[in-house]
């Protein structure tokens, strides 16, 4: 197992040694927790590069990482207690790695790349129960999770797709960007992504979730358990988010169970202002519209 519950920036900036952490910590984790340790030294002294044997050290350590993250051992992002945490030294592995790696050629049948990252399903086999049809593109030290469909489309790495999730033609999935189980990602829809600054959330998606088409979720935005977002729903940070029930404007986050419209907003009687709208909650008759067909899994 990773490190699935223990965000080490926080130890560290409590102050906590990092020997006397890691007596609390099993023997399972211990191993992971020295990878984080040398990855900040790493970040925080690049001369260390500069040697010949180091650099092949410090590649290996942070190549670890990424195939850790590859695997779904560790995610950038993690819920705990209903909070999600960012795991910093994740981030900073991951910008390491573009670092070290080299240009290699990538030879994809019907025309060659040119990228440090190879693409993630080149050592799949059916035994991983994803599917995925050409030309999608899926880098390593993405995790896509069992039973995920992918039609033609992107995932970065860093990303986490959990279980039974669909992610159709054309969606692009962020560097880092947490998508949930039994999610949709319906076509050519945008779920934003963050490497910098390290200690920003990328856009989570969590479990039971409806995008719609051509929707554009950026900016660390979190859409909560069981939402709908309609089609052509644009939400960042700045975005207005209208619950018309409440008469309250939110930001950066849409509330469990809610159905999401895209609408405007009346600035002074002048203009209006773009926004969403929480047009209501989640009923019977949203949940047949936009329930997961089995058939297609």
């Amino acid at each position: 197992m990773g490190l699935s519950w223990l965000n080490v920036d926080s130890i560290l900036d409590n102050g906590n040694n990092l020997v006397t952490t890691a007596i609390h910590i099993s023997l399972s984790y211990k191993h992971m927790f020295n990878v984080c340790r040398i990855v900040e030294q790493l970040w925080n002294e690049e001369h260390i590069y500069e040697s010949t044997t180091k650099s092949r050290e410090a590649y290996e350590v942070v190549d670890h990482v990424i195939s850790e993250l590859d695997a779904g051992k560790i995610r950038v992002c993690e819920k705990r207690n209903g909070v999600w945490y960012v795991n910093e030294w994740i981030k900073k592995a991951i910008l390491l790695y573009f670092r070290y790696a080299k240009l290699f050629r990538l030879d994809a049948g019907y025309s060659c790349f040119y990228d440090k990252i190879p693409l993630k399903l080149l050592r799949h086999t059916e035994k991983q129960s994803v599917r995925s049809s050409p030309p999608g593109s899926i880098r390593r030290g993405s995790y896509v999770s069992r039973n995920v469909v992918l039609m033609p489309s992107f995932i970065n790495i860093g990303a986490y797709v959990g279980e039974d999730t669909m992610v159709d033609t054309w969606s692009t999935i962020g560097s880092c960007a947490q998508v949930g189980k039994r999610v949709h990602i319906s076509g050519g829809v945008g779920i934003g992504g963050v490497l910098e600054p390290l200690n920003e959330q990328p856009v989570i998606i969590e479990d039971n979730c409806f995008i719609g088409a051509r929707s554009e979720i950026v900016e660390g935005v979190v859409i909560e358990e069981g939402s709908v977002i309609a089609m052509g729903v644009y939400i960042g940070q700045s975005t207005k988010i209208y619950d018309r029930e409440r008469d309250e404007v939110l930001y950066g986050r849409v509330p469990a169970g809610s159905v999401v419209v895209p609408g405007s907003l009346i600035k002074d009687g002048k203009y209006s202002l773009s926004c969403a709208v929480i047009v209501k909650k989640i009923d019977r008759k949203t949940l047949l519209k936009t329930s997961i067909n089995e058939l297609l899994r």
